[in-house]
């Protein structure tokens, strides 16, 4: 059993080549200085729109041969937080599950449970992968889907993942995969999304999702930022540096309604 792809000819390119085109247009150059993260963020609109953000923000990363995706669960389906167990299906080639991270979550966590139907029809990690294989030929995978769930919560399944990290031992990327606020205009959307961004440069996970909540921002990722934020610092992060933020209207025209983009790299 293999997950297909839920948004290719939507989001991204479906043709093999033309999707290597279209991300090796957004990565900046091989000459380019890769910085060594705990964790990212990066936004997952259509490339049109946020491709250039993604590229830019993961390109100036190192990435590992496991990368640990977290994106909300746009659609409802299946439990709170899911993991995908199975291989997934791309245009330029399948890339497989980390096993041994897969089996440990699954092992000791009490959150995490194995659900393929969370994750059939959710665009907020796949649009991330091409990236990550243009950039990691050994890629693995550990996809997790993450509902609304309380601040307590977020902070249980962010130990668990930062134990299961530490226990195997090896190089393994945090990517948190997030829009900012959502059909606003440019100038509420920006003073909303600048409240949030401060507390994620600040490492402040607690303060970010007390913001997204009290201010009723439109962040669509705000669960899978806050868990990554919380497990990022047991293992160390000292920082977050914005990469940059930008909003749909930069391409549209239309600054009206406008859904923000931003990346981070947490290190």
């Amino acid at each position: 059993m293999v997950r297909q792809p839920a948004v290719a000819n939507r989001f991204y390119p479906g043709s093999a080549k033309e999707l290597e085109r279209t991300v090796k247009n957004f990565l900046p150059d091989n000459g380019t200085a890769k910085k060594a993260a705990i964790a990212a963020i990066s936004p997952h609109a259509g490339y049109i729109y946020s491709g250039e953000l993604a590229g830019q923000t993961l390109g100036s990363t190192i990435i590992p041969g496991t990368v640990i995706i977290l994106g909300p669960n746009h659609h409802g389906q299946g439990p709170p937080v899911a993991i995908s167990t199975i291989s997934w299906a791309m245009p330029q080639g399948l890339v497989p599950i980390d096993k041994e991270i897969t089996d440990l979550l699954l092992s000791t966590s009490l959150n995490i449970k194995a659900d393929e139907k969370a994750h059939q029809l959710e665009h907020s990690l796949e649009v991330q992968v091409p990236f990550l294989q243009a950039m990691q030929p050994n890629l693995h995978i550990v996809p997790l889907t993450v509902s609304q769930i309380s601040f307590a919560l977020c902070q249980e399944v962010a130990a668990e993942i930062a134990a299961c990290i530490k226990k195997a031992d090896k190089q393994v990327l945090i990517l948190a995969s997030t829009d900012m606020s959502h059909y606003e205009s440019r100038t509420d959307a920006s003073a909303k999304d600048s409240l949030a961004l401060e507390r994620v440069t600040s490492l402040d996970p607690e303060g970010l999702y007390n913001t997204i909540v009290s201010k009723r921002i439109s962040m669509c990722g705000f669960i899978p930022v806050t868990i990554t934020l919380l497990a990022a610092k047991l293992l160390g992060a000292t920082k977050a540096d914005l990469v940059n933020y930008t909003d749909s209207g930069a391409t549209s025209g239309d600054t009206d309604q406008v859904v923000g983009y931003a990346g981070l790299i947490i290190s």
